[in-house]
């Protein structure tokens, strides 16, 4: 939105909380440390809390988390949150920075879910509404994808061709076809060939630790870069948004933003844009609340923080007998969506997506064979590590969560940032349908590697067990009834007039497994349309 409007002639100021990243300085993947986990950039996390999870269910054994060396990685009995729980960055271009670069568009009959199935809400745009701006989007972005698009209509070709297969994709392709199962090049904001000043993809295989070519389509390299070039947009990263103020009934008049000294601001606004993320969206807001918003910022429906629909993920791992070097070639490069159709899977509603995914799973070096394949320790370790690395291969699956009234984000009542703003606190509950749909996930995950020559499985990872979400969605969710949702159809607040939120938190429903970003994109660009108009 902010390229949008600044392209147009207007005066953008951006207020990012985390740093600028140098491509140049900040992905170490030219050193000798580039598989091991490195301390994030200071200020590029941040910081949520969990409300007490949900029981493990002795039925879900099966969707257990394991590995050959730990074995069990949570034995307990109720769901974790792995790591961080919310894997996001904090930074200018957001969590693209360490994307994998899947450029999805949501399938049409995702879009009317209540409708046609009685869950979730319908978009109050329909695929056709969207389709230019998607187009756009993947203009700007660069998007490799295949000629075959299947239910999602294009009204132009993709921007530059697919990437070939890797050698994973290319032994998972083979395995795929014995099952039936159309497995095709996937549309990858990945540079195939040279484009808009930028070199194209050199298949290191790393896009999730960040970019130094360039060539992934992150948002500081693509939108953010634009932006500036019109020298009408001001970024100011470690800059903190505290507060929405308002001195007036339904309209935000400023913001609180502590800069990257602790200093505080006042900053005036005449329109103001939320792109914080479906987390931290509802925070600010939440947070904001005064005697002009009582229950928080345009939260007079009392749907911010609600509806959210948090990933739904597995992943299976296995060796094959031959050396394909499977570290080789573009992550996420192939997929399958057989079953993205809400009503693809057999007795369960919602779909999902399957794709390569040896590097998503960051099984793509010698470190994470010795410490999740590969058990002992000296010679007899050194000699299996040398006929085992290159051999692995993954595939993962996403797939469809439908909100429920017992997953949704509020402020913590105890835990507070350094600003001594509360902490969102993230509630989880998987319902039957999710359970259903994770188990046909897994299952098919194995019966591909099986088709595909996998002689062993060595590590299986997936939702049931843990809270491990890079795609959140809903918490400030769009509709045409103010009663019910927070934005308009062009994430405008029903009821704050200059006011704008454009992230996932305004999807009414998740998708069967998309990648949110592309479609985030062309929200944002239609909104910015509907201003200038």
């Amino acid at each position: 939105m902010a390229w949008r409007l600044a392209d147009r002639g207007f005066r953008v100021l951006v207020i990012e909380a985390g740093p600028a990243f140098d491509p140049d300085k900040d992905y170490l993947l030219h050193t000798e440390k580039w598989e091991r986990p490195l301390p994030p950039k200071t200020g590029s996390k941040g910081r949520q809390s969990f409300a007490p999870m949900q029981a493990i269910e002795s039925e879900w054994n099966d969707l257990r988390s394991w590995n050959s060396v730990r074995g069990a990685l949570n034995p307990g009995a109720i769901r974790l949150p792995a790591g961080t729980g919310y894997h996001h960055v904090r930074g200018v271009g957001g969590s693209t920075l360490h994307f994998t670069g899947e450029a999805h568009r949501l399938h049409p009959e995702a879009m009317m879910m209540r409708t046609r199935f009685g869950e979730a809400a319908d978009w109050p745009i329909d695929y056709a509404g969207l389709e230019p701006y998607y187009a756009k989007a993947e203009q700007i972005i660069g998007v490799a994808g295949p000629r075959d698009t299947g239910d999602r209509w294009r009204s132009t070709p993709y921007p530059l061709p697919a990437h070939e297969l890797s050698p994973a994709s290319r032994l998972l392709k083979k395995g795929a076809k014995s099952l039936n199962l159309k497995w095709e090049a996937n549309a990858r904001a990945a540079l195939s060939r040279p484009y808009d000043d930028r070199p194209q993809c050199n298949y290191c295989g790393n896009c999730t630790r960040g970019c130094p070519r360039q060539d992934k389509g992150s948002v500081d390299v693509t939108f953010i870069r634009k932006a500036l070039r019109t020298g009408r947009c001001t970024v100011l990263p470690e800059s903190t948004v505290t507060r929405i103020v308002s001195t007036e009934r339904r309209r935000a008049s400023h913001v609180e933003v502590r800069d990257r000294e602790g200093q505080l601001h006042r900053l005036p606004v005449k329109h103001l844009v939320i792109a914080c993320g479906a987390i931290e969206t509802p925070r600010l807001l939440l947070a904001s609340a005064s005697s002009y918003a009582p229950n928080g910022v345009a939260n007079e429906s009392g749907m911010v923080g609600r509806n959210l629909m948090e990933s739904l993920g597995w992943v299976s791992t296995g060796i094959v007998s031959d050396d394909i070097r499977s570290f080789m070639g573009l992550p996420a490069d192939s997929i399958c969506w057989d079953f993205n159709k809400p009503d693809s899977i057999p007795g369960v509603r919602g779909g999902c997506r399957f794709s390569s995914a040896i590097h998503e799973a960051e099984m793509n070096g010698p470190i994470a064979y010795a410490q999740r394949v590969i058990k002992g320790w000296g010679t007899q370790h050194k000699q299996k590590m040398r006929l085992t690395v290159g051999h692995a291969v993954s595939v993962g699956s996403m797939g469809e969560f439908l909100p429920n009234a017992r997953t949704f984000v509020d402020l913590d009542p105890r835990e507070k940032d350094a600003h001594g703003i509360p902490l969102a606190r993230i509630h989880s509950w998987l319902g039957e349908q999710e359970i259903m749909r994770l188990r046909f996930m897994a299952t098919t995950c194995r019966k591909i590697l099986r088709a595909a020559g996998v002689s062993e499985l060595v590590e299986e990872y997936g939702t049931a067990d843990f809270f491990s979400s890079t795609h959140v969605f809903g918490t400030c969710r769009m509709g045409s009834d103010a009663r019910d949702s927070v934005v308009d159809a062009h994430c405008q607040s029903h009821t704050w007039e200059n006011l704008y939120i454009c992230d996932a938190s305004v999807f009414p429903s998740s998708g069967g497994g998309e990648s949110p970003s592309l479609t985030i994109e062309a929200l944002a660009i239609r909104a910015a349309d509907k201003f200038l108009a």
